[in-house]
C-alpha cells in the first residue's frame, strides 16, 4: 500500500509557479518517485489534469537536443499551473534502463538503431517502465479518474489496468529539432505515440 509521506510548498519550472511536493511510503521498487500538485482557485468538479513524466536527466536538467522531455515538462508545469492538476514524476531513467544503460543506448542509435531497438541490443524490453506505481500514487491521492497529459498509449493502457480511469488525453505539442526527428519518428511510427506534426523532413546527424 502506498501512503502519503511529507509534503512540503515550493515553486518550481521556467516561471517559478507554486505547488506541493508529495513523497511517498510503500514502493516495491525502492524508487524515490514524486507527486507535485498544482491548485487553482476556481477548481472544476471534473477528473484531474495528470501529467505522468518519467525522469530525464538529459532532457529535464541539460536541455538535451536528443529528445524532447525537458519541453513537455515545461509545458506540462504550464499547463498544470493555469489549471490545478498533479504531476507524477517517475524514476524510471531512459525509458527504464537507467542512465548508464541509457547512454550506451545513444552509441548504438548513433550506428543506426532507432530508440527501441538500442534497448533491445542492450538487452531490455524496448520500454522497460512499469507505471503500476503511478497509479498507487494517484490512489493514495485519493484520484481514481483523470485527463492525462500524454501522447504514448502505453501510459493509458498501464493505468487503466492498474484501476485509474483515464476519461480523456490532452496530447502534448510536438517538440521538434533537428537532433531528434528521427527519435519523434520512431515514438510516432513504432510506439504508436499520437504525433500529429509532418517528421518527414531530412535526417540531420546528431551533434556530439
Amino acid at each position: 500500500m502506498i501512503t502519503i509521506r511529507q509534503q512540503v510548498a515550493l515553486k518550481v519550472g521556467v516561471n517559478q509557479v507554486p505547488a506541493q511536493i508529495i513523497s511517498f511510503h510503500g514502493f516495491e521498487s525502492g524508487k524515490e518517485h514524486i507527486a507535485m500538485q498544482f491548485t487553482r482557485d476556481n477548481k472544476n468538479s471534473g477528473p484531474s489534469l495528470v501529467r505522468v513524466h518519467s525522469e530525464c536527466l538529459t532532457g529535464d536538467i541539460f536541455h538535451s537536443s536528443r529528445c524532447d522531455c525537458g519541453e513537455q515538462l515545461d509545458e506540462a508545469i504550464k499547463l498544470l499551473d493555469e489549471t490545478g492538476g498533479v504531476l507524477l514524476y517517475m524514476r524510471q531513467e531512459g525509458r527504464g534502463i537507467g542512465l548508464y544503460n541509457k547512454l550506451d543506448a545513444y552509441a548504438f542509435q548513433d550506428a543506426g538503431l532507432n530508440t527501441y531497438e538500442a534497448n533491445l541490443k542492450l538487452g531490455f524490453k524496448e520500454d522497460h517502465r512499469d507505471f503500476s506505481e503511478a497509479a498507487l500514487m494517484l490512489k493514495a491521492l485519493e484520484i481514481n479518474e483523470v485527463t492525462l497529459i500524454t501522447n504514448n498509449p502505453l501510459k493509458i493502457h498501464q493505468l487503466q489496468q492498474n484501476g485509474i480511469e483515464v476519461k480523456s488525453v490532452v496530447n502534448t505539442s510536438t517538440h521538434s529539432k533537428p537532433d531528434n526527428l528521427a527519435y519523434l519518428r520512431a515514438k510516432k511510427e513504432h510506439g504508436k505515440h499520437e504525433i500529429t506534426a509532418d517528421l518527414s523532413i531530412i535526417d540531420i546527424k546528431p551533434s556530439r
